[in-house]
């Protein structure tokens, strides 16, 4: 009995989420395989290393300027992030050194889950979203992310979405009304990626 509820009581709560979010899911991933997004992993919370990943994101930032402001798609984003990773790579070892540490850097792209993030002009829906992933050291220090596609974290302007998402996406990663639903969807991604590995 108590295995039967262990089962049943996850996926009653994932169908009410479900009926109530039925519109606004699709809709959510769709937006999530339109972007492209950065993440940053510092090595430790310490302050000189949270300091460094903020310095190797600066450097990939002014790197990927010319890379990606003219990119029209997700999946060519992700080719030139492919084709560029030794160059990242080597930016980031560039940073590392000239401060004087001898970090190891994983760089590589991947698709990978995110919570929702609220930014002050914009919010994106939790899912699985195509990354350019930089760990550096051990990968234990708070993380920094934009999105590289389309080119926000690059031209600072928000209004770089319209290339990418139509209107209604837009308005809905750009209204606070919809962030406590997000925060629904991010617990039906996570229940459902529960049930799928198990």
């Amino acid at each position: 009995m108590k295995r039967l509820s262990f089962v049943f009581v996850p996926i009653f709560i994932l169908s009410l989420i479900v009926y109530s979010l039925t519109p606004l899911i699709p809709m959510s991933e769709d937006i999530s395989n339109k972007v492209f997004r950065l993440h940053i992993i510092a090595n430790s919370d310490s302050e000189n290393d949270q300091h460094l990943k903020l310095k190797i994101k600066d450097e990939v930032l002014k790197y990927s300027e010319s890379l990606y402001k003219n990119c029209s798609s997700v999946r060519e984003a992700k080719i030139i992030s492919d084709e560029h990773l030794k160059d990242f790579k080597n930016k980031a070892r560039q940073v590392i050194a000239f401060y004087g540490y001898d970090y190891d850097v994983q760089v590589y792209t991947s698709r990978e889950f995110f919570p929702t993030r609220e930014y002050e002009t914009f919010t994106l829906p939790s899912g699985v979203y195509n990354t350019l992933k930089i760990i550096i050291g051990e990968g234990k220090g708070k993380n920094w992310w934009c999105v590289m596609y389309p080119a926000v974290c690059i031209s600072g302007c928000t209004e770089d979405f319209d290339e990418a998402l139509s209107k209604e996406e837009e308005e809905i990663i750009t209204s606070k009304k919809y962030i406590v639903r997000f925060k629904a969807i991010e617990i039906y991604e996570r229940l459902k990626n529960r049930m799928i590995k198990r």
